[in-house]
């Protein structure tokens, strides 16, 4: 698991994205299970996800935050990445962002899979 903290704040909110390996929907479940244990990302507000399993196909979840796992989909299906997930993180800071959230979800995505291509699925790296 590859995991950016901070990656960008606005208005309040604070953005963080992680990415790794999964290959069927248990294994997506233990990954969010795995991230919501790390105490910062347990008071986390939203856990948007989307992921493309060679397998199963497509699957996202926007956790409140309408709209963001088909942003994050569309990027993994851009990147042609199967058998990852992607997780973009919220701590909602108490003002509505608008259409500026899916700005934010597309920096945050494109960020945790540049560090991913980078480490080519290397050891796991906090940051």
């Amino acid at each position: 698991m590859i995991v950016l903290e901070d990656i960008l704040r606005d208005r309040g909110s604070r953005y963080a994205a992680a990415v790794g390996v999964v290959r069927n929907r248990a294994e997506i479940d233990a990954f969010l299970a795995a991230l919501r244990s790390r105490r910062r990302f347990a008071k986390a507000t939203h856990h948007s996800w989307a992921a493309v399993l060679s397998e199963g196909g497509p699957l996202k979840n926007d956790d409140g935050e309408a709209g963001a796992g088909a942003v994050i989909l569309k990027m993994l299906e851009r990147e042609g990445l199967a058998d990852h997930i992607v997780t973009v993180s919220r701590w909602y800071g108490g003002v509505h962002l608008g259409g500026d959230r899916f700005a934010h979800i597309v920096t945050c995505t494109r960020a945790v899979l540049a560090a991913q291509r980078t480490t080519l699925d290397g050891p796991a790296r906090d940051g």
